[in-house]
This record gives C-alpha cells, sequence and structure tokens, in this order.
C-alpha cells in the first residue's frame, strides 16, 4: 500500500533511499578504483618487461590497457565528486522534476557513465532514479551524447573504446 499511495500522491522520491545510493556507490567506487589501480600497476611492470624483451608488439598491447585503466581511474575520480554534489545539493531537485540547471553536468555525466559502466550497479540505480525524476527523455538525451545533453566531455573522451594512434 506505500508505494501505491507514494505514486498517488507524487511522492516517488524519498531523500533518504537517495543519500544512501550515492553513499553505497562512493564505497563501490573505493573497491573498483582500488581494483583498476592494481591492474594499472600490474600492466606498467608488464610494459617494462616486455620492452627489455624487445616484444614491443606486446608491449603497445599493455600500454594500451594502461591508458584504458587511467583513463577509468580519472573517471572514477569525476564519479566521485558528482556524488558528494549530488548528496550536498539534493534540495534543489527534490521537489522538482526538470533538472536544475546547476546540476545537469553532474546528473547527466553520472547517466552517461552508467550506460558504459556495466560493474557498478549503483550507478545503475542512480541512473534509473534520475531517469524517472526527470523523464526518460533527458535519461536518452544523456546516453546519446545529443546537442545540450550536459555530459562532461572530459567523461566523454575517457570512455572512448578505441585508440587511433597506435593502430
Amino acid at each position: 500500500m506505500g508505494k501505491k499511495l507514494d505514486v498517488l500522491l507524487r511522492r516517488s522520491f524519498k531523500t533518504s533511499k537517495f543519500k544512501a545510493t550515492v553513499a553505497m556507490a562512493v564505497s563501490r567506487l573505493a573497491v573498483l578504483r582500488n581494483q583498476r589501480h592494481a591492474r594499472c600497476s600490474i600492466a606498467r611492470s608488464d610494459v617494462v618487461e616486455f620492452l627489455k624483451n624487445n616484444s614491443h608488439e606486446r608491449a603497445i598491447l599493455r600500454v594500451e590497457q594502461v591508458i584504458k585503466e587511467q583513463n577509468m581511474l580519472d573517471v572514477f575520480v569525476l564519479v566521485e565528486g558528482y556524488c558528494h554534489l549530488l548528496v550536498e545539493r539534493v534540495h534543489l531537485f527534490e521537489q522538482q522534476k526538470v533538472c536544475p540547471e546547476e546540476l545537469k553536468e553532474a546528473v547527466s555525466t553520472l547517466i552517461y557513465v552508467a550506460s558504459r559502466c556495466g560493474e557498478f550497479p549503483e550507478l545503475q540505480h542512480i541512473r534509473s532514479i534520475f531517469a524517472s525524476r526527470f523523464g526518460r527523455d533527458f535519461a536518452a538525451r544523456a546516453v546519446e551524447l545529443r546537442n545540450n545533453c550536459g555530459v562532461n566531455p572530459k567523461v566523454c573522451l575517457r570512455l572512448i573504446k578505441k585508440y587511433g594512434f597506435f593502430s
């Protein structure tokens, strides 16, 4: 009955649940960051070994992996900052159905990252909260990088799958 009443009275957004989800996301970020950092360190040491053994092709592959891991670490730093910002300013979108302009970049970037980071279930949940709060079109705009979507360009560049400079 509680969910039905919330829907009827249009009280679907719960600040405490949102804050708890974001807190879990920040905790998960710490774990993911440690894993990525370890993989990055291993890949760097592999590059050194491959270069010592004159295995340049394998070294190039490892360098690409290092770049990919470092890019994800950079994205995680930005995501954590956006999470903290949204918790601090949750009151700005608590009562609104339209995303406030000053939070558009944070919200859009989290939606975009969630669409490209499957290892992060809490971020998927945050994405669904924002999609239900601000509309599916708002979320689709961020995921598809349409004009004026608000996604941070640094994040877009770091999540590009292909690296053309080694091809």
